[in-house]
């Protein structure tokens, strides 16, 4: 075999009666999870009792503006509207160059943590679709070890912005993946219905995957959730919608709630907070008690709707911190969503990984023979200590080739192979 992780153990199954197990890998793919695998490799890791997972999955990010912090300057407000208006700002400065420069220098971060897929909305409001035409690049460039999906995301309005509809289908015909839309920031709540049903009818049409920026807002009156779950129901596009952030939620009064989570789960609509993000922005205008914001997780996942985590923004007009590392996302959604129990602190490793894959519809993701050779190995023993030390990558497999090593913080796990500690800028 190409490649074997001895002495691993996994974070939801494994052989009854054998606390860990050995990983097969060849050809790019995992051939064997058994507990004493009789074969040998050209390398080996000897994981000695900790972790290994399913690499991280980001499904909300904007890999358009990040580390761009300070470009043209510093969000002093906090606010999602002055974020809004600052990207507004710098749109016109930016350049294709700097623009793939930093999302390549964001894509090292993603790897060297374990995040091997990410879904990046992309601004499709500036007619030149400059930000479209470096993502598509970058897509490119990383793929042989990352999956970068792309959404055509119309940041000021499909309906708001001129002609942000045809840029949308623009970007679409020039290969990016999914449609994407922000119904509240439209003119009004007819308007911001109107254009749910434009971009879901786009979508069915032409056989793609949605995901809306919803009612990211205190304004419990906010309910385009609802219009996209229904939109999804009358289109057939069930298991194929996410509507991001659904913050409104967060301020509804709990009847109407209890109509609307029935009706997401009705339609397949997955749910895609990020804590860190929606806990900075929301709440700015009160005073005392103060809103924190995030969706209602715990009480979409009791009703089977899928849930999932996103960092967001890393350095951008939005939010000046983050390093794309998904156990610190998952670490601030568990405290929000007060998930501090067994199974629902292992929900929210499950929100970074298998509910994120599903949602992106990643193929072969999870550790079975036949899936894809991509893994991560953390200085752990299982997801809830995992996320409580933000515990380190010790080393991440993406297609079956070790790209980034770190050296153990426990002294018993030792890591066995090629000499080198870290394969950085694989796109070069």
């Amino acid at each position: 075999m190409d490649l074997i992780i001895r002495r691993a153990v996994l974070a939801h199954t494994h052989p009854a009666g054998h606390p860990s197990v050995d990983i097969g890998i060849e050809g790019g793919r995992i051939a064997a999870v058994e507990p004493h695998l009789a074969a040998a490799a050209r390398e080996e890791i000897d994981a000695a009792g900790a972790l290994v997972s399913a690499p991280f999955v980001d499904a909300h990010f904007h890999m358009d503006a990040t580390l761009s912090y300070g470009l043209p300057r510093v969000n002093t407000s906090g606010t999602l509207l002055e974020g809004i208006a600052l990207w507004g700002e710098l749109k016109p400065q930016l350049t294709q160059e700097a623009l793939i420069e930093r999302a390549l220098q964001y894509c090292d971060w993603a790897v060297a943590r374990g995040l091997l897929a990410i879904r990046s909305h992309v601004d499709v409001c500036d007619g030149r679709l400059l930000a479209v035409e470096a993502l598509l690049e970058v897509k490119r460039r990383v793929a042989p070890y990352l999956d970068l999906q792309l959404v055509a995301f119309p940041q000021d309005g499909v309906l708001r912005s001129p002609g942000a509809f045809d840029n949308l289908k623009r970007a679409i015909a020039m290969g990016v993946d999914v449609v994407g839309g922000i119904p509240h920031f439209e003119r009004t709540m007819a308007d911001g219905a109107e254009s749910v049903r434009l971009l879901c009818e786009f979508a069915a049409e032409k056989g793609l995957r949605v995901d809306m920026h919803c009612d990211e807002s205190d304004d419990p009156l906010s309910r385009h959730i609802e219009t996209l779950a229904a939109q999804t129901h009358r289109l057939g596009l069930h298991g194929r919608v996410a509507g991001s952030h659904l913050t409104s939620m967060h301020s509804m009064d709990n009847y109407y709630v209890s109509k609307l989570i029935p009706l997401m789960r009705e339609s397949g609509v997955a749910a895609i907070a990020n804590p860190l993000i929606n806990i900075t922005l929301q709440g700015r205008s009160d005073t005392y008690p103060k809103r924190r914001g995030m969706t209602r997780v715990p009480e979409l996942m009791a009703a089977g709707v899928t849930v999932a985590f996103g960092h967001d923004c890393v350095m951008d007009p939005w939010y000046s911190f983050g390093s794309g590392d998904m156990l610190e996302v998952a670490h601030m959604g568990l405290h929000v969503a007060q998930m501090t129990g067994t199974d629902a602190s292992r929900a929210c490793f499950d929100a970074v990984t298998v509910n994120a894959a599903s949602i992106l519809g990643l193929e072969d993701y999870g550790v079975a023979p036949g899936c894809a050779a991509n893994l991560v190995v953390l200085d752990a023993r299982d997801p809830i200590e995992a996320i409580r030390l933000r515990a380190a990558r010790l080393a991440v497999v993406s297609r079956g080739r070790v790209v980034s090593r770190q050296p153990a913080q426990r002294a018993a796990l030792a890591l066995a192979g090629r000499p080198e500690s870290v394969d950085f800028r694989l796109h070069r």
